[in-house]
């Protein structure tokens, strides 16, 4: 299992706009249309599919992935697992808040990978994470 952490992001919003943002997967089709064209291009994300409690795609050259929520806890914290997907991970969005207009975020991605993997995916997935973690600290919350 390799553990992946993302840096502490500061939002300049409320910790209970930000968790209803993130924890309602279909607002991912707003994060996906605000993807950088250099970086869509790069992944090549095609027929994504967005609910409240799950997210599907294709991603070239990963395969098809789905990720579905497992818990909420109100406020604070967001779980999400591969249902689908060529490596099985698990994601946590952690928040806290600092103030009444501002929170604090972090990602937390466990990936269950084999030694040999790990050298090949580490750097592509830590970069992923830090990236995912920028754009939810720069959506309107």
């Amino acid at each position: 299992m390799k553990r992946i952490e993302s840096d502490i992001k500061q939002i300049p919003y409320p910790q209970e706009s930000v968790f209803a943002k993130v924890s309602d997967l279909s607002n991912l089709r707003y994060i996906a249309d605000r993807i950088p064209q250099e970086q869509a291009q790069q992944f090549k994300v095609e027929d994504l599919q967005c609910t409240p409690d799950s997210v599907s795609c294709s991603i070239s050259p990963v395969g098809r992935i789905e990720i579905g929520i497992v818990s909420r806890e109100p406020f604070k914290c967001v779980k999400m697992e591969t249902m689908q997907s060529p490596i099985r991970l698990t994601m946590w969005i952690q928040l806290v808040p600092t103030g009444d207009a501002s929170c604090k975020m972090k990602l937390t991605v466990d990936a269950d990978i084999n030694v040999f993997m790990a050298k090949m995916v580490e750097k592509p997935l830590t970069e992923a994470v830090g990236k995912l973690a920028d754009m939810l600290s720069m959506l309107p919350y």
